[in-house]
């Protein structure tokens, strides 16, 4: 993209805010990581290191990791764009879409929420013919249950239709 772009269209986000963002969202996650290691056992017993020892450690480095892009974070001047809106809204035609689809695998299973996501993206954002979008979803859908559940006998979640099919 190029630097006309980050002139004339609005900011979103700002380098700052974003590096704030990612370090209190890593910084919990060490801190999760931390804790639950802990419970399990994060110290050196007679026979060794326990089973949280070394992921302890671990989720301490990354916390300590995001305390100092966090500091640098704040300590920075200036109002660079990290995203625009019209960028903002790029992603958002890829994340809304597969936020639901994830969604959508508990209720309806992997299978059939993959086809209506394949087709759906076919549809809209590839403008193929809705026959061709259902066709491919299916397709592809119909391969990978033959891989999966028949060849590698690996069961992925399945919804009603599925169910009520016997599969």
């Amino acid at each position: 993209m190029s630097n006309e772009t980050h002139d004339t269209a609005p900011a979103a986000i700002s380098v700052r805010a974003a590096e704030i963002a990612v370090a209190v969202l890593i910084a919990i996650g060490a801190v999760v990581v931390m804790v639950t290691n802990y419970q399990i056992g994060a110290g050196w017993a007679p026979d060794g290191p326990e089973a949280g020892y070394f992921p302890m450690r671990i989720g301490a480095l990354i916390f300590l990791s995001c305390l100092v892009v966090l500091w640098q974070a704040l300590r920075m001047t200036g109002d660079a764009v990290f995203v625009t809106v019209p960028q903002l809204k790029q992603v958002a035609v890829i994340l809304v879409p597969l936020t639901a689809y994830v969604g959508l695998i508990a209720w309806l299973g992997i299978y059939v929420a993959s086809t209506i996501f394949i087709a759906g993206f076919m549809r809209a954002i590839g403008k193929f013919a809705w026959w061709r979008s259902v066709l491919t979803g299916v397709a592809i859908n119909a391969v990978l249950f033959w891989v999966f559940e028949m060849q590698f006998r690996v069961p992925l979640p399945k919804g009603p239709l599925e169910a009520a099919l016997g599969f």
